[in-house]
């Protein structure tokens, strides 16, 4: 099954923003993953929303994407990550 994570973004430091997610693009590629949507909030329509920007990316099946999370070439990322955004990541399965 095709597995999704979504990216709720607030960026902190938009040049070490960029830096990672130039990083993170590669290593998604390298596991065969793809970048599907970036976008930046322009009304929050219903509820409550601190994010400024979101990602969508696709992964072939759900362990493949998790192997990329737990991969070296994305946990060296992470402290970079941490310096330019606050993010909360989350996986999805499509039946």
């Amino acid at each position: 099954m095709t597995a999704y994570f979504i990216a709720r973004m607030r960026v902190k430091n938009p040049r070490k923003m960029g830096e990672y997610g130039a990083g993170a693009r590669a290593s998604i590629r390298q596991y065969g993953g793809e970048m599907v949507f970036r976008g930046n909030r322009v009304e929050v329509l219903a509820g409550n929303c601190d994010a400024d920007a979101v990602v969508v990316a696709r992964f072939p099946d759900l362990k493949t994407l998790n192997e990329w999370n737990d991969s070296p070439e994305y946990q060296a990322l992470i402290p970079l990550r941490d310096e330019a955004v606050d993010m909360v990541m989350v996986s999805y399965e499509r039946p």
